[in-house]
């Protein structure tokens, strides 16, 4: 096997040096590949670094675009005798398109992969980009190889194939960015009509005694316009009008009127608690029932802008009386007074770990940690930096940091803990076996870690334990679970 090896590696270092050269710049085609067919966007959202080298992607992506549909002008031009000398530029047009078209594909699958992208156009963009970077790198090969041949079918095909996949991804990528309409929603009508192209009826402004805006818009404001509103959008998407709710967001439509199942919106605000897919997410509470009910019922229903508030039976009171319910005034001096303890403690941690620990809510002085955006900067001698608050603990999350098994006995010391968080770290059984004692635990995920069936045997015993999320892990939906997991463990 390996003489093999040796041998066409003796004869590929026999080719001619283009031929060469052609070989080696697959690579990053395969490269990008392999990150689309192992490790495609999936819809969570991952590092600070990788979302910003992810945003890079709208920078780049124009480079290539110009490249790929400046090069026909060219070949037309050279065609005459007073522009011939614009011929030995086209190979190295070609050569820039291909390495820019890879580099802001990869860009793209960074940004899609940890910005919490899904659905079949971030799929299609991301696929057409990729066969791009093919054509690109085919027009390269082929230019140069039929050189002074003038019309070679070869090379006027993977030109014309690479100007149509370059439009396309152009288009999708403008779907992504402006909606999936575009390019005809403002289309005149003299136009619209010669062209054929029937106007697609955008949402319209609900009326304002209606149900959507009686009672489904406040529990909106109240729950989601502070991530989905004027200011921020994250996924592109807005939920501070009717028209914004519709049109939906970087995924596409979150409601789709009669169809809760394909309700994105509805779908996620009605995950149970603790849910990693749970809107709005962990650390905030979840939507009341009843506030869930109306959003059900509105959608059931139509999702019309115009149906009347009181047109569902049985619908629960209006979201706006609950928005206006009286919330108790905090003791402040009662609060201090409970905090006073460890006051001096917190704000010297504060300054060595910045934004990092923070309290439950304005009236508890109970405290929640959140590691995960220092990374593998945050290790377990860190962790044990934090021991003189593990009492005060009751939410915690050290994804993606660089805890180990070193720190099982910390975190075990965290008795009060009811959400623990520890995706993407080195940990193995053992620790989750030292957990057993945390009798208040609710949530515990060690998603992408070591552990094993083994570790389940002190899960079971978590006497408030809700969930326990276990995908990309030995566990499998085949491992055989204990009666009192079941139903509990998500992959």
């Amino acid at each position: 096997m390996i003489s093999r090896i040796r041998q066409l590696i003796s004869r590929i270092r026999q080719w001619p040096l283009r031929d060469r050269l052609g070989l080696y710049t697959l690579a990053p085609i395969l490269l990008l590949l392999a990150l689309l067919l192992f490790f495609p966007p999936d819809g969570a959202q991952r590092s600070d670094w990788a979302q910003f080298i992810g945003g890079f992607h709208l920078l780049t992506i124009h480079f290539p675009i110009v490249l790929i549909l400046f090069v026909p002008v060219v070949e037309i031009a050279a065609r005459s005798r007073r522009f011939q000398y614009l011929l030995p530029a086209i190979e190295p047009l070609w050569t820039l398109a291909f390495f820019s078209a890879v580099v802001a594909a990869i860009l793209g699958w960074f940004l899609a992969r940890s910005g919490g992208s899904a659905g079949s156009l971030v799929v299609q963009h991301m696929w057409a980009g990729f066969f791009v970077s093919l054509c690109c790198w085919a027009c390269w090969r082929f230019r140069g190889r039929f050189a002074g041949r003038r019309f070679h079918i070869a090379y006027l095909s993977a030109l014309a194939l690479t100007v149509i996949l370059i439009s396309f991804t152009g288009y999708r990528g403008g779907q992504l960015s402006h909606g999936e309409a575009h390019l005809t929603e403002h289309l005149p009508s003299p136009l619209r009509n010669w062209l054929g192209v029937s106007k697609q009826q955008g949402p319209t402004a609900a009326t304002p005694d209606s149900f959507f805006v009686l009672r489904v818009e406040p529990v909106l404001a109240q729950n989601c316009v502070e991530c989905h509103g004027p200011s921020r959008q994250k996924g592109n998407l807005r939920l501070d009008s009717y028209e914004a709710v519709m049109r939906g967001g970087k995924s596409g439509p979150v409601v789709k009127a009669g169809d809760l199942k394909n309700s994105d919106l509805f779908q996620r605000v009605s995950h149970p608690p603790g849910s990693e897919k749970i809107m709005p997410p962990q650390g905030k509470p979840p939507l009341p029932a009843d506030q869930i009910k109306l959003i059900e019922l509105w959608i059931s229903a139509g999702a019309s802008p115009n149906l009347a508030a009181n047109a569902i039976q049985g619908a629960p009171g209006t979201a706006r009386a609950a928005a206006e319910v009286t919330i108790p005034e905090i003791d402040a001096a009662a609060v201090a007074k409970q905090r006073a303890p460890f006051t001096v403690t917190l704000a010297d941690l504060d300054k060595r770990y910045p934004d990092t620990i923070e309290y439950e809510s304005r009236g508890s002085a109970k405290l929640a940690i959140n590691a995960s955006l220092m990374g593998g900067k945050f290790g377990d001698d860190d962790l044990a930096q934090l021991k003189p608050l593990f009492d005060q603990f009751v939410a915690a999350d050290f994804s993606n940091t660089a805890i180990t098994d070193r720190s099982a006995s910390n975190l075990a010391a965290m008795k009060h803990l009811r959400k623990l968080r520890l995706m993407q770290t080195r940990i193995t059984d053992a620790t989750v076996l030292a957990l057993g004692g945390l009798n208040e635990l609710e949530s515990l995920n060690v998603f992408g870690t070591r552990i094993t069936p083994a570790a389940l045997k002190a899960a079971e015993h978590m006497p408030d334990l809700q969930h326990l999320y276990a995908g990309e892990t030995i566990i499998t939906t085949n491992s055989p679970l204990p009666d009192a997991l079941k139903g509990k463990v998500q992959f």
